[in-house]
């Protein structure tokens, strides 16, 4: 039999870099990483207590998500996303998500729609416990799913990629002035609307959450310049 100690050992190192792209993305969040900065892997390393070759492997499945870019020879630079930006994303998701919830209300049975349920209460669980790792990623299966019920896999895919390239800025922020459970509340609203089949409130509900994360971020890109500069704390 072969041995399956190599095996193992890739194994392990997987789910250091799982880890380690889990701490960097709340890091992110909360602005210790900051939009424009450039970091190196080694020193990333020092912080978190590892090797470099995992912290480089996790930074390279952050630069495919958009959320940084590697800078030859130096390090990985924070993607920094202008006002231009952030209008266009917002856009295209309002293109994009407000019609197809609208079909998904008019077309999606009740019990399709309820299998949903426990997910938009995920959010508000994660919100509550100010989660915001966990937060974002039930908020991401939530509405992918929800969107999938459509059945446009490629509909599906090109939000994926745009929620990932607009990450939630403000989200840190929004939950230390106490308005995080809220937001995720209308996760729970949107639903309700879609299992009696509104679609026409519902679209209205939707355009109004992404009105809402817009102004997240204009929030977060005014108060950049009088965030301070924190190191990492994640050993």
């Amino acid at each position: 039999m072969a041995d399956l100690k190599p095996r193992t050992l890739i194994s392990v190192q997987e789910r250091l870099r799982d880890q380690v792209a889990h701490a960097l993305r709340a890091a992110l969040i909360s602005g210790e990483l900051r939009p424009g900065v450039v970091y190196s892997a080694p020193a990333l390393a020092a912080d978190f207590g590892v090797s470099a070759t995992p912290v480089r492997e996790a930074m390279l499945d952050l630069a495919r998500e958009g959320l940084v870019e590697a800078v030859r020879n130096k390090g990985f630079r924070v993607t920094e996303l202008t006002e231009r930006d952030l209008d266009d994303f917002t856009e295209i998701r309002a293109l994009i998500e407000v019609p197809t919830v609208g079909r998904v209300a008019r077309t999606a049975t009740a019990e399709q729609l309820e299998a949903l349920r426990p997910q938009a209460e995920a959010i508000v669980a994660a919100a509550r416990k100010h989660d915001l790792i966990g937060y974002l990623e039930a908020d991401r299966q939530f509405h992918l799913d929800l969107l999938g019920l459509a059945g446009n896999a490629r509909l599906v895919e090109v939000v994926g990629d745009l929620r990932k390239r607009s990450r939630l800025y403000g989200l840190n922020r929004l939950d230390q002035r106490g308005e995080l459970v809220s937001s995720a509340e209308e996760h729970l609203e949107l639903l309700d609307l879609m299992v009696r089949g509104d679609a026409e409130a519902a679209e209205a509900c939707m355009s109004r959450h992404l009105g809402h994360v817009r102004s997240l971020w204009a929030a977060d890109q005014e108060a950049e310049e009088e965030r301070p500069s924190l190191r990492l704390r994640t050993r």
